[in-house]
């Protein structure tokens, strides 16, 4: 029995990182698929009557080794990854993807999911029970359960085939990233560009034992270029690099992969008897439908779009009348909007970094835990890492029960995929009377200490620590009976609430005395910069808004309709951007070939749902503002009916019963400024 197949005998079940070899996984996937397998089948030969107990909460939690093993590994893969790693990832996806098939196609269990699912209405089940029943017959009927026999093979060869052609997509945008440098020798090439991303580009050019500064298309580095350097053309040598990834006509280009994964989801959805994979995949939202979703964005839309062309026009004047620039390009935007904004709030990145130092931050996000949920973070070291950069918690409540493990990661490294997420080693769930308690992580890429300076964060990065944290607390909060509905396994649409609502506390007075100190004086930061960054907080929010439609309303036309006729990506795209479009085309770039959001991520059908629960955080805080924003009893409503619940409820039934309410639009339009 492989190390990684059997329950570890380490505190508290920890992964034990340490004895885990790469020569370990391929076995372990075996092996884990074998014991699922066994499982299952007893269930299938179970000679009893299918009961809710038998079959519905066997197949629950048949498989947890299996499952255990995967969150480790793709975990992993995603933080700490070489060519090794990515190599088994090829390997085992298609296997795990079969193994998934052979469960959802397998009629025999599908038959006894059924026989329980038709006596649904005289079982007496719980809330969270009829949840579980409708998702497992769900995963069965929406995986192609009733399909004639070749039709679940054609089903078969096609979920095969999308996750190669994921993984590809996400392999190639990953090595064009890897594959660009801009190497500069000349110092006067450094001009406007902040001391920390300076010192970054010579560490990293030190390490490749070369002369000067090396700047790459990793946010950390790609980001403050374009947002500081003063050169023109390396900023658009750096835009067009970025925008250019895989399309660029050669081994890595992903133009061939996002048609065929665009018309693949469309031949499925088709075969499961959907009209497009947007209709198929919003059966299980908050939103319902393709036409809801359009409505949503469109609507939004024309109240952004006013103000997006009036920012524009602003900037457009701005950068006439600074540099004489006659048209601006996307390489400008955010160069010239940092400029404008510190004109009109005398406000930048460079000021405000001191106050934030990461460790300050971190101990900022767990008091605010600690004040509205009664959360005590612990570092600890007694247990592995799977990187010497990990820091390990325990969190425990009031009571000093242990709610989770927490684990986080947040420095840029060769094997770490790029941006931020919150991820699960181990869920929580309730089996035998014993409450297993979660194991959380969140990994981020923020701008390592150097020789002189500790990890100081723009405020951008401490509003992204809080959104991690965020999703980290919905995980560790958990407090659910079944682990697939616990933590965030949620809606799609209903998963943003909790991490985006957190970034809220970021912009109270209240909240950051709590963390704001300047890192060599100790001083908090002074009240004006308070003001300035809640009034800059709305600078250029049309923009930002139309952008995120427009990438929203990009995934939709790809999903929402019949793609079969799309023949050449650029042509499509571009015509998708019309109505949102304001800076000149660049006809190196293109967005849809390095949109790993939906191409490689969940996100596909649902880009819109950063908006929509953006409505939500709004509104949702907006009620802890109308009774103080660390009000136990708003917090107390909010753990108990959002927190802590997962997904074992429909979404806007939880959100009701924490707001008394639906959701009204009018709290984001206001915070936005576009009121």
């Amino acid at each position: 029995m492989s190390i990684l197949t059997q329950f570890f005998n380490t505190k508290h079940n920890t992964a034990p990182f340490s004895q885990i070899k790469i020569e370990d996984y391929f076995p372990a996937f075996q092996e884990g698929i074998t014991l699922a397998k066994a499982e299952i089948d007893a269930i299938v030969n179970n000679p009893e009557a299918p009961t809710f107990e038998n079959t519905i909460l066997a197949m629950e939690f048949a498989g947890d080794i299996l499952d255990r093993l995967s969150s480790i590994f793709f975990n992993l893969n995603s933080a700490e990854t070489n060519d090794e790693m990515q190599k088994i990832a090829q390997e085992v996806s298609p296997l795990l993807s079969e193994f998934g098939n052979d469960i959802t196609l397998n009629a025999a269990l599908f038959t006894k999911v059924k026989a329980v699912y038709d006596q649904k209405q005289q079982l007496n089940l719980n809330a969270e029970q009829t949840t579980l029943l409708d998702k497992k017959y769900k995963s069965f009927s929406r995986n192609g359960a009733n399909l004639a026999e070749d039709k679940k093979d054609q089903l078969r060869e096609i979920d095969k085939e999308l996750s190669m052609l994921s993984l590809q997509f996400g392999e190639n945008v990953l090595a064009e990233t890897n594959a660009f440098e801009l190497h500069l020798t000349d110092e006067k090439d450094l001009s406007g560009l902040p001391e920390g991303t300076i010192e970054a580009a010579r560490l990293l050019a030190k390490s490749q034992e070369k002369e000067g500064w090396i700047f790459t298309l990793d946010h950390p580095s790609y980001v403050p270029f374009l947002t500081y350097a003063d050169n023109r053309e390396l900023r658009k040598k750096m835009a067009i690099a970025f925008g250019a990834r895989s399309f660029q006509n050669n081994e890595f280009d992903n133009q061939e992969n996002v048609l065929k994964i665009a018309k693949l989801r469309f031949e499925r959805a088709n075969l499961l008897g959907y009209k497009t994979h947007a209709h198929f995949v919003l059966e299980e939202r908050m939103a319902q439908s393709p036409e809801k979703v359009f409505t949503f964005l469109n609507d939004l839309l024309a109240k952004a779009k006013p103000a997006a062309q009036k920012e524009f026009a602003e900037l457009t004047a701005f950068a006439k009348k600074l540099d004489g620039i006659e048209q601006l390009e996307k390489w400008d935007g955010a160069y010239y909007s940092e400029k404008l904004k510190q004109q009109l709030f005398n406000l930048d990145d460079e000021k405000l970094k001191p106050y934030f130092q990461l460790e300050k931050v971190l101990e900022g996000a767990f008091t605010v835990a600690k004040k509205l949920f009664g959360l005590t973070f612990t570092e600890i070291f007694d247990i592995d890492k799977y990187h010497e950069e990990v820091i390990t918690y325990e969190v425990t409540d009031e009571q000093n029960n242990l709610v989770s493990i927490f684990y986080a990661d947040f420095f840029p490294r060769k094997g770490k995929r790029n941006g931020a997420w919150m991820t699960s080693f181990k869920s929580q769930s309730i089996k035998d009377g014993v409450n297993e308690r979660p194991h959380i992580s969140n990994v981020c890429n923020f701008t390592k200490p150097t020789e002189t300076k500790p990890s100081l964060l723009t405020f951008n990065e401490v509003t992204t620590l809080f959104h991690e944290f965020g999703h980290g607390l919905h995980g560790m909060l958990a407090n659910t009976t079944y682990p697939s509905l616990s933590g965030t396994s949620v809606y799609w649409d209903f998963v943003e609430l909790p991490s985006q609502i957190m970034e809220n506390w970021c912009y109270e007075p209240e909240a950051l005395a709590l963390f704001a100190n300047h890192y060599e004086t100790g001083e908090i930061i002074p009240q004006e910069y308070v003001q300035k960054i809640k009034e800059s907080a709305s600078f250029q929010e049309g923009l930002a808004t139309m952008r995120q439609l427009s990438f929203g309303l990009l995934d939709m036309a790809w999903h929402g309709q019949d793609p079969t006729n799309i023949t050449d990506l650029k042509t499509f795209e571009t015509a998708q951007f019309a109505n949102t479009q304001l800076y000149p085309d660049v006809k190196e770039n293109a967005m849809s070939t390095a949109f790993s959001h939906i191409f490689q991520g969940g996100y596909s059908s649902g880009y819109y749902s950063y908006k929509w629960a953006e409505v939500l955080d709004a509104d949702a805080f907006e009620y802890f503002q109308e009774n103080g924003i660390f009000n136990p009893e708003v917090a107390k409503k909010f753990k108990d009916n959002v927190l802590s619940k997962g997904g074992t409820e429909h979404p806007m039934i939880l959100y009701k019963r924490f707001r008394g309410q639906e959701p009204k639009p009018e709290a984001l339009l206001k915070r936005a400024g576009l009121l």
